[in-house]
């Protein structure tokens, strides 16, 4: 994405210089004409799969708005009840679409005052923003209606932080702002962000690892709408943009609380609950019985492994003026912390319902799954800081 806005850019600068905010609103518009364009297009090759010949050009599209507003946050009333489940795959998407469009406009213009770092942050933002409701406006139905006070909020947030950080890296800002911090800023910063990305892959390691032991399972319900290949593969579409919510659960299962798929199902190292849950493929990696699995207690290592990298990221970027070992594992706890408050809002976003009967409660607990990886991340940590520190 950023290459492509680069090389448009680069194409028309010399011809006519267009504004900052100009460019910047190209450059978001883009994106969420490119969010809504491929999804269509993938809804259009299963529709072209199903015998009965699927939705139409303009409900796939109608379809694909729908989900772009729910990865921004929104809530959407059904008659089935209120639906607010963010694929969270397709929202890591409008985020990297976001950041990367503010990332490209502030290298072509080499911006690096604090002025004109806000003006491209604010118009990305800004458009995004006025395209999203706009969406909501046009899907906004009787049999669909959208919760506004949701749609507005996520139309701003998702992209105001995605393009935040896009922009703040490029032009150099955020090494600034870290730096003001009292401490090593980067260095917690960076320990952080080790932290958080080992807990998010092994959680996604185990999703992948539970799914493999039940594939019969998984490819039966992904045959279970019928439809010949239109509904296996919209099922297993759907599980993909589901992947990180999973992720996102497990960290509720390695901290601890666990967590559920609506109200007859639960699942935590206390026990299994089973009860009906929709007939995604994802779900094949529930477990089949009551009985507690291995990889569950397995998965409790995952905040302690997280806050190990996390120390040991941090320790190896402290320097002599940081102080000494003391010092390096006090750091490790702040960064342990980090990973945990980074694992508790993942399980917020992740979490959400679908409908207001027996699956309107999905997800890990968030200030449960936060302050549990809090503190065994934080202990880990410290301990791995600390050796390290020692080690130099």
């Amino acid at each position: 994405m950023r290459q492509l806005l680069t090389r448009t850019s680069a194409r028309s600068g010399d011809r006519a210089r267009l504004p900052l905010a100009a460019l910047a609103a190209a450059a978001s518009a883009a994106v969420t004409v490119v969010g809504l364009v491929v999804p269509t297009l993938a809804l259009v090759v299963v529709a072209a799969l199903d015998p009965a010949g699927g939705l139409s050009v303009g409900a796939d599209l109608a379809l694909a708005g729908r989900l772009w507003l729910l990865a921004h946050g929104a809530a959407l009333q059904l008659s089935s009840g209120t639906v607010a489940l963010a694929p969270l795959l397709l929202t890591a998407a409008v985020a990297w679409g976001s950041s990367s469009a503010a990332r490209a406009v502030v290298a072509r213009r080499d911006v690096v005052d604090p002025r004109g770092v806000g003006t491209v942050v604010g118009t990305v933002v800004g458009v995004h923003a006025v395209l999203t409701v706009l969406l909501a406006l046009v899907l906004d139905a009787p049999d669909a209606a959208v919760r506004w006070p949701s749609t507005v909020l996520g139309a701003l947030v998702l992209p105001g932080v995605a393009a935040g950080w896009g922009a703040a890296r490029e032009s150099g800002a955020a090494g600034d702002l870290v730096d003001r911090f009292p401490g090593p800023g980067r260095a917690v910063a960076r320990g952080v962000l080790a932290g958080l990305l080992t807990l998010v892959g092994l959680a996604l390691a185990v999703v992948a690892v539970a799914l493999a032991a039940d594939v019969g399972g998984a490819a039966a319900l992904a045959t279970s709408l019928g439809g010949a290949g239109a509904g296996a593969v919209g099922l297993v579409g759907l599980s993909a943009l589901l992947l990180p919510n999973a992720a996102a659960a497990v960290l509720g299962l390695a901290a601890g609380p666990g967590f559920t798929v609506g109200a007859g199902t639960l699942v935590s190292t206390a026990g299994v609950t089973l009860g009906a849950v929709p007939a995604v493929p994802l779900l094949a990696a529930l477990p089949d019985t009551q009985a507690v699995p291995l990889l569950a207690f397995v998965s409790q290592a995952l905040p302690v492994l997280a806050g190990l990298v996390a120390g040991t990221a941090t320790a190896r970027r402290l320097t002599d003026a940081d102080g000494g070992v003391v010092t390096a594992a006090l750091w490790g706890v702040v960064t342990g912390v980090g990973v945990g408050v980074g694992a508790g809002l993942l399980a917020l976003v992740g979490g959400g319902g679908l409908g207001d009967a027996g699956l309107a409660d999905i997800g890990a607990p968030a200030i449960a799954t936060g302050l549990s990886t809090a503190a065994q991340a934080g202990l880990a940590a410290a301990v791995a800081a600390a050796v390290s520190r020692w080690r130099r």
